[in-house]
C-alpha cells in the first residue's frame, strides 16, 4: 500500500461520519490519527456535544466492534473487566467477558467512577491486554479507548490522575457548534429526542482491522527528519523549563507525537512529515500531559495558553 490509498480511505471514512455528525471535524482527524497511531482520545464537552454519536459513527464507518460503559460512583473493576463464574455443570469457572473486551469502547464519564475501577483500564490502554485472576487476555492491536468528561458538574467526579491522563495519546476540548453547524444539526436531527439509529443514515464500512494494520505498517515507515526530532524533543523538554509548568510533558510524549505526527502526514497524502504536522499534534497531545504551577493558576494561566507559548518559542526547522 502507498500513500495514497491511505488519504483516500481517511477522507471516506470522514465522508461516512458526516452523515450523522454535524461540525466536530477537529475531533475526527484526531480519532483517525489515534487509530492508525494505536493511541486513546479523551473527548472533553459539555453534554449534547454528539460525543457518543460520534464515536458510534466513526466506528460503524471503519467496520470495527463498538461497545459502551456507563462509569458511575458504583461501578466496579469485574464491570469493566470481567470475571470467572462457576459452572455447576461443568464444575469449572468459565470467563465472563466485560464490555472492555471489543475494539473501539467508549468510556463515557470515565471521571465519574472511583480510581479503583479508573484503573481497571491502564493495563488495556498500555498493553492491550487484561489480567483476570492471573490469565491475561490479548485486546488486538485495533482496541482504542474513546473516553469522554464532562467540564461541568464536577462535584462528585473523580479527576483522572496524571499516570492513567499520560495514557491518552489525545485530549481534545469539543466546543459548541457555530450558528450554521448548529442549524444543520437541527435539521437533520430536530424530529427526535433519543439517540438516532444510524442504520437510517445509509452509514457504511470503508475500512476493515487488515487494511488498518496495513495503513499502520506504511505509517511507521514514514520519514522523519533529524531536524524535525531534534524539535519534537526540544518542544517536550521546554515544558518541562518553562516557569508556568510545575511537571513538563514525560519522554513517552516525544513518541507519541512522532508517531501521530506521522500519521496526520499519511492522512495529507505526504511520505514525509512537515513541521505544521507536529504543531497540530502539539496542542492536543500535551495538554493534558502538564500540570501548572500554583502560580500560573493564581494568574489565571492554563495549560493551552503555555503550550501555545512553547510552540511560538522554539523554532521550527525549515
Amino acid at each position: 500500500m502507498d500513500i495514497e490509498p491511505i488519504q483516500t480511505v481517511c477522507d471516506r471514512v470522514r465522508e461516512q461520519v458526516r452523515k450523522t455528525v454535524v461540525g466536530q471535524d477537529a475531533a475526527l482527524d484526531l480519532m483517525l490519527v489515534a487509530l492508525l497511531s494505536e493511541g486513546h482520545v479523551l473527548l472533553e464537552g459539555v453534554p449534547g456535544t454528539a460525543k457518543t454519536l460520534l464515536a458510534q459513527s466513526f466506528a460503524r464507518s471503519v467496520n470495527l466492534d463498538f461497545g459502551r460503559i456507563q462509569f458511575t460512583p458504583d461501578l466496579m473493576p469485574g464491570d469493566v473487566l470481567g470475571t470467572n463464574l462457576f459452572n455447576f455443570q461443568t464444575s469449572d469457572f468459565r470467563l465472563t467477558k466485560g464490555p472492555v473486551f471489543t475494539q473501539i469502547l467508549l468510556a463515557d464519564e470515565i471521571n465519574r467512577t472511583p480510581p479503583k475501577t479508573q484503573a481497571a483500564l491502564l493495563q488495556a490502554m498500555h498493553e492491550r491486554a487484561v489480567t483476570i485472576d492471573g490469565a491475561t487476555y490479548s485486546l488486538g492491536d485495533d482496541f482504542m479507548v474513546i473516553a469522554t468528561q464532562n467540564p461541568i458538574e464536577q462535584q462528585g467526579t473523580y479527576p483522572l490522575p496524571e499516570a492513567q491522563l499520560d495514557r491518552f495519546l489525545f485530549k481534545h476540548i469539543l466546543d459548541y457548534p457555530a450558528r450554521d453547524e448548529e442549524r444543520a444539526i437541527v435539521a437533520r436531527h430536530g424530529h427526535r429526542t433519543v439517540m438516532p439509529d444510524l442504520s437510517n443514515f445509509g452509514l457504511e464500512a470503508v475500512a476493515d482491522s487488515a487494511a488498518l494494520a496495513e495503513i499502520r505498517k506504511v505509517i511507521a515507515s514514514l520519514r522523519l527528519s533529524d531536524e524535525l526530532i531534534d524539535y519534537i524533543v526540544d518542544i517536550v523538554r521546554a515544558t518541562r523549563e518553562h516557569e508556568s509548568l510545575e511537571f513538563g510533558a514525560s519522554p513517552r510524549s516525544a513518541n507519541m507525537i512522532a508517531t501521530a505526527a506521522r500519521a496526520l502526514a499519511a492522512m495529507q497524502g505526504r511520505d514525509y512529515v512537515i513541521p505544521d504536522d507536529v504543531k497540530f499534534i502539539a496542542l492536543p497531545a500535551l495538554r493534558h500531559r502538564v500540570v501548572l504551577a500554583p502560580g500560573a493558576e493564581i494568574e489565571g494561566l492554563v495549560a493551552d495558553t503555555v503550550i501555545r507559548q512553547v510552540l511560538d518559542q522554539i523554532p521550527a526547522p525549515r
